[in-house]
Order: structure tokens, then sequence, then C-alpha cells
């Protein structure tokens, strides 16, 4: 009897074991395209698949520590809620039924404390437990996604890697001594390591795209004013915008379909369903997107010796080779590339530093805290009296102890000269650009220089830089896709730019770019093999 009990016990781990290879096998690397293939066929539940997820994460996030707030309860409560659903209440589900996604520290998501990276919103009793939802979560949960938990960044997304004082650091899905970039390096690791179907980043400089060119990801800025971004914890919220991180660009196109949308409560969002492109951006992605169309190489990015540039990120010889390659590749696929160094020379980017947000930054942060804030704060001041701590000076404008006056920048006088009047200037140099050589777009490494091991004795800690930001100022819209690895094997990415409300076309450029080329190859990660 003994023994026929542990033949089933033996035959009961193998039959599990089988199991969980075929899960392994069907949901690495899975876009949403093939897991809603996968629930059509009826091969697994919303909640196996969230099992699925959460297993990974509590398998490789003490190495990792890509997540910061994971919420088993929650994720397993929204799958088994959807798994219950009729034929007929599936059919009318959002288009990302059951996909589990991560979203990143600074975002409020109801009841979960948003950290934004700082200790000082984690302070026992006192955290900024988010009262309602960011917009931008509320459009996600609406389309069907199930939210695994939150990601770890840096304070205040204020780094190009991510070491937080709430949290630690996050180690690079490829080499977890390398830096995932900042400030989105949580949700990188994340989606790189397949903890995660997709997830949702924020960007004030390159903090979408930066870490999506170290990860092999896919990572969109969108058009500024395509998305909202109210209940965001900002930076500098003229500059900040939110956009995916995914693993191809179908799955990236179909989360900034559910993203998008006009909101009172992010004045940018005003008008933005008239001048944006119509219908789901999946129809923009084409194999032959790339056919005829004409990009050119900003002339500052290939200046990378430049003295004043050095603080921008300089272009390194390995990053320039790859460039080059990368430039190959979009050429056999139908592009013409011009590289020339009087194409967006330094006087642009001189331009694009003249797009002062200094003097607004108080109104983002107290905007937020006012309609976002816990019980026990909605302001800053309320915040100093609550905790008895200073409130961070370099989120109201404060630098070194002197402080910029600070006004609304919808009824301050100066705007037109301090922010509107500066950007559109630099918008029409871009645009100039684009008219004389006929150009669809732009195209430039994510990062201008290879990744480093941070953990090395020595080593700098703040990441490696990447001389993107200068499209935040503008607006325009930037996808970063996978653009080959480095003799090291750590990823290397490459970034197109396009024209304002042509998000679509810049995603079709970037799926026929990822066809043609097919360069992401998922990690290793260690404590198992993929």
């Amino acid at each position: 009897m003994l023994r026929v009990g542990l033949v089933g016990v033996f035959l009961a781990v193998a039959v599990a074991g089988q199991a969980q290879s075929a899960m392994d096998k069907d949901l690495m690397e899975v876009s949403v395209p093939g897991l809603e293939k996968l629930y059509a066929q009826h091969k697994y539940t919303v909640t196996q698949v969230t099992e699925w997820y959460l297993g990974r994460i509590e398998r490789y996030n003490s190495v990792y520590k890509a997540v910061e707030t994971l919420d088993r309860k929650g994720a397993l409560a929204v799958a088994a809620a959807e798994d219950k659903q009729t034929a007929a209440e599936r059919k009318a589900a959002g288009p990302l039924w059951g996909v589990p996604i991560v979203i990143k520290a600074n975002t409020s998501i109801a009841g979960l404390v948003t950290t934004d990276g700082w200790k000082g919103y984690i302070i026992p009793g006192k955290e900024l437990v988010a009262p309602k939802d960011a917009t931008v979560v509320a459009r996600l949960k609406a389309a069907g996604a199930v939210i695994l938990g939150k990601t770890n960044m840096p304070d205040f997304a204020a780094s190009d890697t991510t070491m937080s004082s709430s949290y630690g650091r996050t180690g690079n899905a490829y080499d977890v001594r390398y830096s995932p970039g900042g400030s989105s390096g949580g949700t990188s690791m994340a989606v790189a390591g397949n903890l995660a179907t997709f997830g949702q980043g924020t960007d004030t400089a390159n903090s979408v795209r930066q870490p999506a060119g170290l990860s092999a990801l896919v990572g969109v800025l969108p058009t500024r004013g395509l998305v909202s971004i109210a209940g965001i914890a900002p930076l500098d919220w003229l500059l900040d915008n939110t956009g995916p991180l995914a693993r191809d660009v179908t799955t990236a196109a179909m989360a900034l379909d559910a993203m998008r949308g006009e909101d009172p409560l992010d004045f940018r969002t005003k008008g933005s369903a008239a001048e944006a492109e119509k219908g789901s951006f999946t129809r923009y992605l084409k194999k032959d997107a790339l056919k005829g169309k004409r990009f050119a190489v900003p002339g500052f990015i290939l200046r990378g010796n430049e003295k004043d540039f050095v603080s921008e990120g300089v272009l390194q010889p390995e990053t320039r080779e790859m460039l080059m390659k990368a430039i190959e590749q979009m050429r056999a696929a139908g592009a013409t590339v011009v590289v020339d160094e009087s194409v967006l020379p330094m006087d642009f980017l001189t331009a694009t530093h003249a797009i002062d947000t200094k003097p607004y930054k108080a109104e983002g942060t107290e905007g937020f805290l006012k309609e976002f804030g816990p019980a026990a704060y909605h302001s800053t001041a309320e915040y100093e009296k609550a905790t008895g701590d200073p409130f961070p000076g370099s989120l109201i404008g404060k630098k070194g102890g002197e402080q910029t006056p600070q006004s609304a920048i919808e009824s301050d006088p100066l705007a037109e000269a301090t922010f509107w009047g500066p950007q559109k200037k630099a918008l029409e140099m871009y645009y100039d650009a684009m008219k004389r050589l006929k150009l669809d777009g732009f195209v430039y490494p994510a990062v201008q220089q290879p990744n480093y091991d941070e953990t090395a004795a020595g080593a700098q800690k703040g990441g490696p830089h990447s001389s993107t930001g200068w499209v935040n100022k503008i607006g325009v819209p930037a996808v970063v896709v996978p653009g080959g690895f480095y003799a090291n094997g750590l990823p290397f990415g490459l970034e197109i730019s396009g024209a304002r409300w042509k998000d679509g076309e810049v995603l079709g450029y970037a799926y026929a770019y990822e066809q043609a080329t097919h360069n992401r190859k998922g990690p290793v990660l260690r404590g198992g093999s993929e």
C-alpha cells in the first residue's frame, strides 16, 4: 500500500510539473494577442495566469526587487471575478481582459500607498494611501487589466537608475548587477523578466524610454496630452508623461489605446480626441511601414565630443557602432536614414534648454496632493504639519535653499515668454528640419552609452545617462524598440520620434523594424533558467 501511495504521489508531482512546464512555454514572452488566444481556447483561466505571474514575482523579486507593493489579494479577486463572467460579458469586456500588469509606484491606485520611491511617503500612520485611482489606472482597469502591484522607482523619479529610499535597488533583468534604467526601472525589470504582461511607466526626461532601451523592451512616450497624468505624483508636471513598457509593439499599442483620452483633471488633454489619430493604434502596425519613409539622426547626438554636451549624455563609440547597425537594419526594411551633423545641431538643443518649467513646479505638486493625497494631508504645508518633516524643495521650485517664485501657468502673464514661446520655437526648429529634408521622424540611441555594473567598487550610482529629455520639452511622441545586443549580452535600444499626434505612425515604424529584425531575446533570470 505504501509503494502504491508513493507511486501516486510521484505521478501527481510529474503531472503538476508537466502542467507548469506547459504554462511556462505558453506564457513566457506572451503578448496580449497571444494571451487572448489562450483564453479563447479555454486553455487557462485568468486566475491561473495571474497565479503564474504572482509565482514568478515571488520567485525572483527578492533578487531583482522590481515590485515594491504586491497586491496578491486584489489581483486574485479581479481574476476570480473575470473568470465568473458569462460568455456574453466576456465578449463585451475591454481589450485587456485578463491581462496581468504592473503600475509604477508614483501612480495612484485606490487603497494602496503611492510611495513615489520616497521614505517620506511611507512613514507609519502617515502613508500616502491613495483615495482614488489615477486616471490612467482607472482606464486600464476598465479595459479589463489585472493589476499585480506597484513597481520600484528612484525617489521622485529623479534618476537614471532605480535606487529608492522606500525600497532599495532594482537590478537589470539581463544582469542584476547592472542598472535597469530609471526612473521606470522597476517596471522595465518586471516586464523584461516576465513578471507581468506589460507595465506602466512615467517619463519626464527619458524615464520610460531609457529603461526600455536597457531592457530590450518597447517603451512609448506619447504625444503630451494624449494620456492624462492626473493622479501621478509629479517630478516636473509640465514635462511629465506616462506610457506603456512592453515586450512587443502590438502589446504597447493596445495598452496605449486603453490609456489615452481627455481628462478634466489634466488641462493638456483638452481637445486631444480631435487632434489624435482615430481608431486603434494597432491599425498602423504594418510590416512595410518603413518602406519609402525618411529619417535622420539629430546632429547634436552625433557630436558627442562637445564639451558642453557632457551633461546630456555623450555618444560612446560602442553605442555609435550599435546605432549604425540599427540604421542599416532600417535601410534594409526600406527606409532612408540621413546621418548629418547639420540636422538638428546644438542650436536646437540650446533652444530646448530655454523652455523653463521651474516657476510652475509647485502647482503640479500641490495639485496632486489636493486631489490624490491621503486623509492626513492635501498640501505640502499639511504634510509638514502632519509629519513634522520638511517637504522636498526640489518638488516645489526650491534649489540650494533658494525659492524660484511660483505661479499657476494657466494664469501667469509671463508663461508665454517662460514656457509656451520657447517651446513653440524649439518645436518649429524640429518641424523645419522635417520639412526641409522631407522626414517622417528621427532615429537615435535610447541611451547614448553602454550600461555598466553599478555594484562595482567606485562605479557611479546615477545610471547610464541619456540625451532624450528634449522630446519631453517639445511634447512629441517617441517609441523605443529593441535594437540588438552589445558584445557583453546587454541590450541596445533604438528610439524613433515623430510629429505631434502621429503616435500611431511612430508605432508603425517601430513595428516594421521589430518584425524585420526580431532583435528581442528574453533574459535568463538568476535563480532559474527560462
